[in-house]
């Protein structure tokens, strides 16, 4: 499907350098971009790509000023926020086709589950008893829902995704292939015999509106109460959460982290890859915490940046690394000091 610049620039409310009528019907990345092809150009590092791009139309910030002439094949449409035009454009592809409906064979429905209208349900899913899946539910193939779950409505979950019992899910909610919603936390308590009793978790999850959970992410149910995920959230691939923990408005955790149990995360935090997180700890509010950081105790202060393990200050942290990979040579210098003074 071909669209022009005019009716780009309409959608993402942009202003248009260049030729009205210039068609494109891919997106590509500006360093091998093709011709008929939308491009973008967000950060700074990659302008110099856009004085040799083949793309038709790119996407740029309202305050890009060429340094050298552009192709004149390429026309621009300035618009607030490049990135965030482009994420508006892809999601707007992405729902260009009318969604599947109906249920495929073979699919198990328990009698007394409950499904929504212009829902899909893809082959060799099971759905449980009192299970509820709102409207517009997309079901991929493989996915599982235990006894009790509800489903909000335009929800998309994609092959293999198992939810257990009594997971509660919102409306408008991605989740990839593989995630695991509502197994149960690692609970365990020695006994006399120095033998692993297992705590029996009897909680759930509680995932709210317009959260995104990656591939193979787990998120625990809570040993009583709820593991709480709320709106908003995006977590990447291969995330542990662990049980009761708590997860505010509009926090990212990228891939690989993990959260011990009963830990509560605010809003607004950013979470980067690899980083571990303690149990029964507090991260406030706008906290951001550097990739392959550990968190061992909690954060009180509010827009803190953290970096290290155990993390400190991300500054404090950059100059104290500049020290560490200096050691080697200071060891030599105090060395021969040494026996300068031993010589004295």
């Amino acid at each position: 499907m071909k669209f022009n610049s005019q009716q780009i620039a309409d959608l993402v409310n942009g202003d248009i350098e260049g030729d009205k009528n210039a068609e494109v019907n891919f997106f590509s990345k500006i360093e091998d971009a093709q011709p008929s092809s939308l491009t973008f150009l967000a950060n700074p590092k990659y302008e110099s790509f856009i004085y040799k791009t083949k793309a038709s139309i790119a996407l740029v910030n309202s305050d890009f000023t060429p340094s050298k002439p552009i192709p004149s094949t390429l026309t621009l449409i300035k618009v607030n926020n490049a990135y965030e035009s482009l994420a508006q454009l892809l999601n707007f592809y992405e729902n260009i086709d009318t969604p599947k409906t109906g249920i495929e064979e073979p699919v198990f429905i328990h009698k007394t589950a409950k499904i929504g209208k212009s829902v899909y349900i893809g082959p060799f899913t099971y759905i449980g008893e009192d299970v509820v899946i709102g409207n517009n539910v997309q079901i991929s193939s493989n996915c599982h829902f235990d006894k009790g779950c509800k489903i909000g409505e335009n929800t998309k979950i994609y092959s293999g995704v198992k939810f257990y019992d009594k997971s509660q899910v919102g409306s408008n909610c991605v989740f990839h292939s593989g995630a695991i919603i509502g197994s149960d936390g690692f609970g365990f308590v020695p006994n006399t015999e120095n033998q692993y009793q297992k705590i029996i978790q009897i909680g759930n999850v509680i995932i709210e509106d317009h959260v995104e959970i990656g591939s193979n992410t787990v998120i625990d149910r809570a040993t009583m109460g709820s593991t709480i995920i709320r709106k908003g959230v995006k977590i990447d691939n291969l995330v542990q959460i662990a049980h009761n923990v708590e997860v505010g408005e509009n926090t990212v955790i990228a891939a690989q982290t993990g959260v011990s149990g009963s830990s509560k995360i605010d809003d607004n935090v950013m979470i980067g890859g690899q980083v571990g997180i303690a149990g029964h700890l507090k991260i406030s509010k706008g906290t951001k915490i550097a990739a392959q950081s550990g968190i061992t105790k909690s954060v009180l202060k509010e827009n803190t940046v953290l970096q290290g393990t155990p993390a400190f200050s991300s500054n404090d942290f950059k100059r104290s690394y500049v020290l560490f990979k200096n050691f080697p040579e200071l060891k030599k210098q105090i060395e021969e000091l040494g026996k300068e003074i031993n010589k004295i």
